[in-house]
């Protein structure tokens, strides 16, 4: 099996509804999106992806939609307010949790056909969660 990845930074702002710590609060990250490939065989190129196309598509995608946004449950209160100030916000149906940021990572990525075996979103250097199917 070969695998490759893609780092993408970026950053972003969320909080936590139905969680009773510090995360319930606004606050904001300097993330990393790990994009895990993987394939049994090699393309004509001797790869499994070019990082340029994971560049092209995925990161593209993460600068457009989640970062320097505001990540937050479609049912957030906080909702109305920033579409009324025009801020950018990514909508979830989940909590914007580093597990859910990855599996909404994943997904995209995999509807761009890209073999993509795993995400894994750092949130904090120290902290990073892993979404896999």
């Amino acid at each position: 099996m070969y695998k490759v990845t893609k780092e993408i930074e970026f950053c972003y702002g969320h909080r936590l509804r139905n969680y009773d710590g510090k995360c319930q609060h606004v606050h904001g990250h300097n993330g990393v999106a790990e994009i895990e490939l993987e394939s049994r065989e090699l393309d004509e190129r001797g790869m499994v992806v070019d990082f340029g196309d994971i560049k092209r598509d995925v990161k593209r995608w993460i600068d457009s939609e989640m970062d320097h946004a505001m990540l937050v449950r479609e049912d957030d209160p906080l909702v109305e307010v920033l579409e009324e100030e025009g801020e950018p916000i990514y909508l979830m149906d989940d909590n914007p949790t580093a597990e859910n940021i990855a599996r909404e990572i994943y997904e995209y990525a995999e509807s761009e056909g890209h073999p993509v075996s795993a995400v894994r979103l750092w949130e904090t250097p120290s902290s990073y969660a892993t979404y896999e199917p």
